[in-house]
């Protein structure tokens, strides 16, 4: 049975429970939550096959687990695609194990593959630059753009959280605003002077980005008037690399490894960054010394002549 998504993903009770769950309790991002049920729904799927069978979360055992790993595998998933669905399912188990819907986790023991390490891909400082320019000044849209990209490389912030702010979340008077992150944790980031003259200037023209009523809440606004989505950050900055020449898988995650790697190149406290980026362990903000790390490698081998 091909592992395809099917055209209409099979929900169960069980799964919506935790899933609403995920939404409220632990304040997951919608596009987390969306995975969760996507990756759910494909062992679902797998798992009962066609017609309307029941699922009973104790009839999956070690052996079953196992079947489906190595039916990814057959299906020719990535090991990365692999590890996050089981995973998602270790997850789903442990919540079915703490409401006594059953006894054992089948998922925690299977072993799953092992992951090399990628380390984040970021730009250099002439290319942050000339995406930064990139956007017309002289527009409502273009000022609004100008500041998303200068907000997201002067903070590291998600893309969630930037589309989550509202105007009462920034002081530019005191250059900072307040992030709300995963499982909606509260921290203070300084803005830098470039970011804070670009959104002064796109909030002198904000109202003017829709004629009709607007939201009056959201920092940043669509052409519609409401709030700004992540989807269209992300086709936004699709169209700033166009034309400023920049190729390649740029993604608004990219400006967020960007922020963190020039900073610890700039002396940086690996801790300080840490608390930046939002991070709750270290060993997440440590990918960025390898990167530094490399880079400094790279700088001598074409510099030293003994190398």
């Amino acid at each position: 049975m091909s592992l395809a998504p099917p055209v209409e993903a099979q929900t169960d009770p069980l799964v919506e429970a935790y899933l609403r769950r995920l939404d409220g309790e632990r304040g997951l991002s919608g596009h987390t939550v969306r995975s969760y049920r996507a990756d759910l729904a494909h062992f679902l799927e797998w798992h009962l096959g066609p017609g309307t069978a029941t699922f009973d979360p104790s009839a999956v055992d070690a052996l079953r687990a196992r079947g489906y790993l190595a039916r990814l595998a057959e299906e020719g998933y990535s090991r990365r695609t692999i590890a996050r669905r089981m995973a998602a399912l270790r997850s789903f188990w442990r919540h079915l194990q703490g409401e006594g819907l059953t006894d054992r986790n089948p998922f925690a023991e299977v072993r799953t593959p092992r992951l090399d390490r990628r380390l984040p891909r970021f730009l250099d400082q002439g290319q942050v630059t000339a995406l930064l320019a990139s956007p017309d000044a002289d527009t409502p849209l273009g000022r609004r753009d100008r500041a998303i990209l200068e907000t997201l490389y002067s903070s590291g912030l998600r893309v969630s959280e930037l589309v989550g702010l509202d105007l009462d979340q920034v002081d530019l008077d005191e250059g900072a605003l307040l992030a709300r992150g995963k499982g909606r944790k509260e921290r203070l980031l300084p803005l830098g002077s470039y970011a804070i003259q670009a959104l002064r200037d796109y909030l002198v023209l904000r109202d003017l980005i829709h004629d009709g009523d607007i939201d009056r809440q959201p920092l940043f606004l669509n052409k519609l008037g409401g709030r700004l989505e992540d989807r269209s950050v992300r086709r936004l900055l699709k169209k700033h690399l166009a034309r400023s020449g920049l190729a390649g898988r740029i993604t608004p995650h990219t400006l967020r490894h960007t922020f963190a790697t020039h900073m610890l190149d700039r002396g940086a406290n690996l801790r300080d960054v840490q608390e930046l980026l939002g991070h709750e362990n270290l060993a997440t903000t440590q990918i960025y010394t390898h990167v530094t790390t490399r880079r400094i490698r790279d700088v001598y081998d074409a510099a030293h002549p003994r190398a």
